[in-house]
């Protein structure tokens, strides 16, 4: 069972005892008669070859409140998406999917570049803001929830609990930010315990009391990739296409909004997919990039925000972290004993000392180029530049879903 404690400047909605799924989807099928409720779904093509993608659609075959599923659809020739096609066509919902590599997209990802809006770094985040633009052609959509598609364990909770806070007619968020655990037989969750964590308590440490900082460390796994938020919000936030996407969009919600409109969600007691590998010796791969692109959107963040990042606060930074990287392996060994998991302090240390250099690469990135990937503009400005881009974006993911 979990605590009920509140900490920090958002809501922690806990999950206190097993309630029933059908309890809550009940409700938000009541609900789904005056609000619009859209799943987006960001995947490979590849994951459809993987165990977690045939558990996630048996069970959103089992969803009756959702308005639309849309599939954010990567890589894929032309018969790998007609494959797609036919596999996503088994759910009772009504499905979309963008294919982002088809010609009608490849022509609107042109179409935007000439238009100087700066698309040059392919991903999930681009996959998903595009995604996004189509959904939000849909003037009446209310909300908006994602989840990654490498959940092994994925049950159909995740979702009712992930958008039942910003849709419940008696709860008042924009935004609510699923959060779990990340153990099976011993820690997982390297980059949130060891690096994310860490460092923004390293830059309490430096800059004092910051409200900004106080709320990203309010976040139990800022680092997931399970959201929901009002299409209100969606419409006027930035994306980034780097692996800086979630703390960047934390960000966002933060300026669109007030930390009381924003709450975090316990959506599963265990959480299982996929692990990202680390290697000490490079930081431009795996949990090593990851690390460095987070750490370059903090840094830029804070200097939007007009903190001066100098030498000496960079230096100060290292330091600090390694000592707050230093704690928390002691409380994750002792956390670890407790609950007879297993524990490698020595890989743990070693982890650290990756991502130290992760911390200087993402600092020297920085003071070579404070300005950095361009966040991907807020839909609300393509509108504004190209007034018929997204009927003409709504046309085409019509058309490719019909042939």
């Amino acid at each position: 069972m979990a605590d009920f404690y509140q900490h920090g400047m958002i809501a922690t909605l806990q999950k206190l005892r097993c309630r029933p799924v059908e309890d809550l989807e009940n409700e938000l099928c009541e609900r789904s008669k005056k609000s619009k409720m859209v799943l987006l779904l960001p995947a490979l093509v590849s994951e459809f070859d993987t165990p977690a993608m045939p558990q996630i659609l048996s069970e959103l075959k089992k969803v009756n409140y959702l308005n639309k599923i849309v599939l954010s659809l990567d890589r894929a020739d032309a018969a790998q998406f007609r494959r797609i096609k036919q596999i996503m066509s088994e759910l009772p919902t009504e499905v979309r999917i963008v294919w982002h590599d088809g010609p009608r997209m490849n022509a609107f990802y042109k179409e935007l570049r000439g238009n100087d809006f700066k698309l040059e770094f392919p991903g999930k985040g681009r996959s998903v803001w595009m995604t996004l633009g189509y959904i939000l052609a849909d003037k009446d959509v209310d909300a908006i929830a994602l989840h990654d598609t490498d959940i092994v364990n994925y049950s159909r909770e995740i979702l009712a609990r992930l958008i039942y806070p910003v849709v419940h007619p008696a709860l008042d968020y924009d935004f609510s930010k699923g959060y779990y655990a990340r153990v099976s037989g011993k820690l997982y969750g390297r980059v949130t315990r060891l690096f994310y964590l860490p460092i923004i308590n390293t830059l309490k440490r430096i800059m004092g009391h910051n409200p900004f900082l106080e709320y990203l460390g309010s976040f139990r796994y800022a680092l997931s990739g399970e959201f929901a938020m009002r299409s209100t919000i969606a419409r006027g936030i930035r994306i980034s296409p780097t692996w800086g996407l979630e703390v960047s969009m934390l960000n966002e919600v933060y300026n669109r909004t007030s930390p009381n409109r924003i709450c975090q969600v316990e959506i599963a007691e265990n959480y299982e997919h996929k692990h990202q590998g680390l290697q000490k010796n490079s930081t431009d791969v795996g949990l090593n990039r990851m690390a460095t692109d987070i750490a370059e959107a903090l840094l830029r963040i804070l200097s939007q925000d007009g903190m001066v990042l100098s030498e000496s606060f960079f230096r100060t930074m290292f330091t600090s972290y390694i000592e707050e990287a230093r704690l928390a392996i002691e409380k994750y060994n002792a956390l670890s004993l407790l609950n007879g998991l297993n524990y490698d302090p020595h890989s743990e240390i070693e982890a650290t000392e990756a991502f130290v250099c992760s911390l200087k690469n993402a600092t020297s990135k920085y003071v070579s180029d404070p300005v950095g990937i361009p966040m991907m503009s807020a839909w609300v400005r393509i509108s504004a530049a190209i007034p018929d881009f997204q009927d003409r974006l709504s046309e085409a993911v019509e058309t490719d879903n019909a042939s």
